[in-house]
């Protein structure tokens, strides 16, 4: 059998003859992934905790908890000053005045909370006002507000000044966002410079510790209280003052503000930006979650702003999380620029 079909020359590329398959090694081998998912920051770790909602039946138990014992300590307190009276009326009347030296003191403290929350309630109403005053354009409503404003810093000795410029200047203003943006500059300026000093003081505890403290859940403790403390600081800056109970409502509408917009949620951009690239987060965990707990505070910090300011910024821009995170950590975690 023939086959008038002839095959042609077969070509085969075996290179140039010099150059071969590099020996494996270390140095050739592809990096290993980290399997180990990254655990929460440890301001993620407080904002849920905090911002979570309650549980019904949690609240039931404690709530009956506290009754049962308060009302079995009335029982056993009331029990032995009788009986301290039958048996020596001199100590039993003893006992008697310092139950109520201590009742008296909780009274105290009561009453210290319930002014708490109405100057917090004083201070949502003027937020109230302006937005609706610069919703409408009324110069009505602007100038009972910035009124309400001055009435509210007239025993601050660090507005004097603001509160003396506002007065010279507001009657050449005749628009709604002219005068409030005059209240804003004059009266508001200073105490957002503190406020921010507040911010930065915490931003760079947190991160601080954090970095530097090995210890498991010490970054959660140190995160919620620095947190708590900078909110009732930034709220005593603009005149809402709050007890023990009055801080607590407000860390947990402020945290449940920044969780319910997913403004806890810290990504590598914001550690390239403050860190230079990342190059610490890579070198050290450590240091990068450092640089997120620190830029996580930032954010409530100016969360709490918003919360305890009188009015909304208008003509002041709004704090940047960047710029307050470099300034507090300038010399901390490298050399960073101030904006």
């Amino acid at each position: 059998m023939t086959d008038d079909t002839r095959l042609g020359p077969v070509m085969f590329d075996v290179g140039d003859g010099h150059a071969e398959a590099p020996e494996p090694s270390p140095a050739t081998a592809p990096p290993v992934p980290d399997l180990t998912p990254a655990a929460p920051a440890a301001m993620q770790q407080a904002a849920a905790m905090v911002a979570s909602p309650p549980n019904r039946l949690a609240r039931w138990f404690w709530g009956l908890l506290v009754s049962i014992i308060v009302f079995f300590s009335g029982i056993a307190a009331w029990e032995f000053v009788t009986g301290l009276i039958a048996r020596s009326p001199i100590l039993g009347y003893v006992a008697t005045a310092l139950i109520a030296l201590f009742c008296l003191t909780l009274a105290l403290i009561t009453l210290r909370e319930l002014a708490a929350f109405g100057r917090l309630r004083r201070v949502d109403q003027i937020q109230t006002a302006a937005a609706q005053a610069l919703a409408d354009a009324d110069m009505t409503a602007a100038r009972a507000t910035t009124d309400q404003i001055t009435a509210l810093y007239r025993n601050r000795d660090d507005t004097t000044w603001g509160r003396s410029a506002f007065a010279d200047a507001k009657a050449d203003i005749f628009d709604a966002d002219g005068l409030l943006g005059l209240a804003e500059t004059t009266i508001l300026a200073p105490l957002d410079t503190r406020a921010r000093a507040e911010i930065e003081a915490a931003a760079r505890q947190v991160a601080t510790v954090t970095a530097v403290v090995p210890l498991a859940l010490a970054d959660v403790f140190t995160a919620l209280t620095a947190n708590m403390r900078m909110i009732r600081r930034i709220a005593e800056i603009y005149g809402g003052r709050s007890g023990a109970l009055g801080s607590w409502r407000m860390t947990r509408q402020v945290l449940s503000h920044l969780v319910a917009t997913g403004a806890v949620a810290v990504g590598d951009d914001l550690i390239s930006s403050v860190a230079g690239g990342g190059v610490l987060s890579k070198v050290s965990r450590r240091f990068g979650e450092g640089i997120i707990n620190g830029a996580l505070t930032a954010r409530v910090g100016i969360a709490a702003m918003e919360v305890c300011r009188p009015l909304p910024f208008v003509a002041q821009p709004k704090p940047r999380v960047t710029s307050l995170i470099k300034r507090s950590l300038t010399g901390l975690f490298g050399s960073t620029a101030q904006e």
